[in-house]
């Protein structure tokens, strides 16, 4: 029981910590630059805890008293690791981006924290109705936070566009699983899968229903082709360490939930691997076509993240449930997050009071006048690029060795050729930051140094990562 306890403690830390933060927004002598030291400190416990934990293997957390509902992995641990990590650096650069655009209040940070506690429980749910219920926590703090500057009438598009998204997602996910209990008189995964290999995953319609429903809500949340519609324009009107914050941490938690509901028993795997084939190939495609045509950065990068959808998509393929270890996809999420979340961090304050800098052309001549920014953001471009030595060419590397380990040659293929054209839009800010002269001054004195600070930590991050060995 003390092994089952210190293994739900960030979980616990986290859980507390938001209600302590929310309960503390409610005093005046509180301010925003308070809630986001708290924040931080939480996320900072809630990690070093989780890192003392990764040398236990897996277990399943009071089997008793949470009849089985949660089990706790190296893979879920890798994977909150990462959600941690983003907590952190993204309450990090917000308190510096908060410096400069003034629609902040101390609630902001217990709802980054609140939406982290559920990110964490979907990574070690292994239960239809816990997953529904770690799903709508982490999903009601992210509506908010998205529009959460109420002047801004981007904002306010983006957070009804992404609360329809979720009650589509939520609809799929409760029919479905309502279906597979039907069928299987059970929604944990253990018995899901106990149930397909004794009778098969075609021997009633409505598990392969259910099944189809509870993929699609997944598939929703990570903005997979075609559920990517209006995800540019959820991610254009958050603010920008939200955005980061969705695009790393949201994403890490759905793909852990993703890969431990798709393994529960290799019937069912092998039942949707012709399905997510198309759809990781038409994620990656498409996704690639929106990033091309986009001017602002924030569009870019929300389309690039439907790019990187259909790379984890790919390792989902790939995957064996006999020996699922998650390693190939923990590595490439935190590749990417590391990536991803630098970029933002850069853009919490160089983007400007009102992000008022948000463009390509926004940025042209950076590196005569910011030139360690400059470089900083160059590196996480190069790796999500896939470009050696950083950790985003090792991420791909893994997941095209994974796909031909699985015969799944047609599918490695696309995806180095989707790299090479994502190529294209990366270096075209490299280009504009480097080859042009400057535009903008960027003269403003930095409001904080937390976001840079973060900036360069996660550059050092981005090269720690990709000498850190897998095996695949």
């Amino acid at each position: 029981m003390t092994n089952d306890l210190l293994l739900l403690m960030p979980l616990i830390i986290v859980g507390a910590g938001a209600i302590l933060l929310m309960l503390s927004s409610a005093y005046e002598k509180i301010s925003h630059e308070m809630a986001a030291y708290g924040s931080a400190l939480v996320f900072a416990i809630a990690f070093l805890v989780q890192l003392g934990s990764c040398i236990t293997g897996k277990a399943v957390l009071f089997s008793d008293i949470f009849n089985s509902f949660l089990v706790v992995t190296n893979f879920s641990k890798a994977a909150g690791l990462i959600i941690l990590a983003c907590g952190l650096f993204t309450v990090m650069s917000a308190q510096t981006y908060f410096k400069q655009n003034t629609f902040c209040s101390p609630e902001f940070y217990s709802l980054t924290v609140f939406a982290a506690s559920g990110m964490l429980l979907l990574t070690m749910a292994q239960e239809l109705i816990s997953v529904f219920i770690a799903l709508e926590i982490m999903s009601l703090a992210i509506y908010i936070l998205v529009g959460y500057n109420r002047k801004n009438v981007i904002s306010t598009e983006a957070v009804l566009k992404y609360l329809m998204l979720g009650a589509f997602a939520g609809a799929f996910l409760t029919m479905g699983t309502a279906l597979v209990y039907g069928a299987t008189a059970s929604t944990k995964f253990v018995a899901i899968g106990k149930f397909v290999a004794a009778h098969g995953f075609l021997h009633t319609p409505a598990l392969v229903g259910g099944a189809f429903f509870i993929l699609v809500a997944f598939l929703f949340k990570v903005a997979a082709f075609p559920f990517h519609a209006w995800v540019v324009d959820v991610y254009d009107g958050a603010s920008v360490p939200i955005t980061g914050y969705m695009a790393t941490g949201l994403k890490t938690a759905i793909f852990a939930v993703f890969a431990n509901f798709l393994v529960v028993d290799q019937g069912l795997h092998s039942g949707w691997i012709t399905f997510l084939f198309y759809i990781s190939i038409l994620t990656m495609f498409v996704g690639n076509l929106i990033a091309i045509g986009q001017q602002s950065l924030k569009r870019m990068l929300a389309a690039s993240g439907i790019v990187h959808s259909g790379y984890l998509l790919i390792a989902l393929v790939a995957v064996s449930s006999q020996e699922f270890s998650g390693s190939v996809i923990a590595y490439y999420l935190a590749a990417y997050a590391a990536g991803t979340l630098g970029i933002f961090c850069a853009l919490s304050y160089l983007g400007g009071a009102e992000e008022k800098r948000n463009t390509f052309d926004d940025f042209k001549g950076l590196a005569k006048i910011r030139p360690y920014s400059a470089a900083a953001i160059s590196v996480f471009l190069l790796s999500m690029a896939g470009i050696p030595p950083t950790a985003g060419f090792m991420g791909k590397f893994y997941i095209i060795t994974s796909a031909i380990d699985a015969g799944q040659i047609t599918l490695a293929v696309l995806g180095i050729i989707s790299s090479i054209i994502s190529m294209w839009y990366y270096l075209r800010l490299i280009i504009n930051m480097y080859f042009h002269e400057p535009e903008e001054q960027f003269d403003e004195p930095l409001p904080s140094n937390f976001a840079p600070v973060c900036t360069f930590i996660l550059v050092l991050c981005v090269f720690a990562i990709s000498l850190y060995p897998i095996t695949v």
